[in-house]
């Protein structure tokens, strides 16, 4: 499997990252062992998860996916074959939550505790904190990477303008630089990541690791009507593709998907591969064929007259 350079961190990564959002929510913890080992076993490397994961699920407190990684990490004797990717700043509790300096050296400390390892290969900023200057938080990050407990980091969630502000900080003060930006990317939901940021990534050589890679599971065309999300886990996340260009854009994947003997998912996340920048889609699997539908979607090349019906459906 050819692997991915992430950024100019020197981590590399598979074609494709394992999405733990759903571990401890969708997933139970021995289905989530199972579906760990088959990712591995194939060959892909990069799981990516953060601190408040499932945190929204009742009965959840977050940190639910991290303990089950780093229960398999121990179980599995694997630590040294993947690259963990986490991510810290959004709400764990009452004051425990931001990018200040003291919340990133508590909340790094839960992480490695809950994942059983004692360091991060990608430590992600999981959303903005404007209360804090940038200087701020990278340089607690610099701390972070001089003891040895982060190997690189990333960003999520930013503008375009505050992520370009975030690596002239580093630049001006010498300190690490964010190596991989995670946006909300797929063929639905376009605008945000290509009207500014792309350019900004590829112009400073940042990985790119898009999440929503399949838009909650709409890209699959399992929903195509509100009957087939009624009592679903991700009704409120799907519904509002549940419209003419959502409808349009399933068109365009089941022509596609025809043409090629595919599925609609393997040809969504075909195309995420195909974009400029792209280093490695996120994607969620529940099940083991699931799984092997995402496999099966690393492998699959679109063909120029393939992307051009996708790009029509979902300019």
């Amino acid at each position: 499997m050819k692997m991915h350079k992430l950024g100019r961190s020197g981590l590399e990564v598979s074609p494709l990252a394992f999405g733990g959002n759903v571990f401890g929510w969708t997933v139970d913890e021995e289905a989530s062992m199972q579906l760990l080992d088959r990712f591995v076993e194939e060959g892909f490397n990069f799981i990516d998860t953060a601190d408040m994961y499932s945190r929204w699920a009742p009965g959840n407190e977050g940190g639910e996916s991290e303990r089950i990684i780093g229960k398999w990490l121990k179980r599995s004797g694997k630590r040294d074959q993947v690259i963990i990717a986490t991510k810290v700043g959004m709400e764990m509790g009452p004051d425990k939550k931001g990018l200040a300096p003291a919340y990133i050296r508590s909340a790094v400390e839960d992480s490695l505790k809950r994942l059983q390892t004692d360091y991060i290969d990608l430590y992600q900023s999981h959303i903005d904190d404007e209360a804090t200057p940038l200087a701020d938080t990278l340089g607690a990050y610099d701390e972070l990477i001089k003891a040895g407990k982060v190997r690189a980091i990333g960003a999520s969630n930013y503008s375009a303008e505050r992520f370009e502000e975030a690596l002239g900080v580093s630049k001006q003060h010498n300190l690490p630089r964010y190596e991989s930006m995670q946006p909300n990317y797929n063929l639905y939901d376009r605008a945000d990541f290509e009207s500014k940021l792309q350019e900004v990534c590829a112009r400073n050589e940042v990985g790119v690791i898009s999440y929503f890679s399949l838009a909650s599971g709409f890209l699959t065309g399992k929903y195509r009507s509100a009957d087939d999300l009624a009592n679903k886990a991700r009704e409120g996340m799907v519904k509002k593709y549940l419209n003419e260009r959502g409808f349009r854009i399933l068109g365009a994947l089941d022509t596609v998907a025809k043409d090629t003997s595919s599925t609609p998912a393997r040809v969504a996340i075909a195309w995420l591969i195909a974009q400029p920048g792209i280093t490695a889609p996120i994607a969620s699997a529940t099940s083991l064929p699931q799984l092997e539908e995402l496999f099966s979607a690393t492998r699959l090349k679109l063909d120029s007259g393939h992307l051009d019906v996708l790009d029509a459906a979902s300019r």
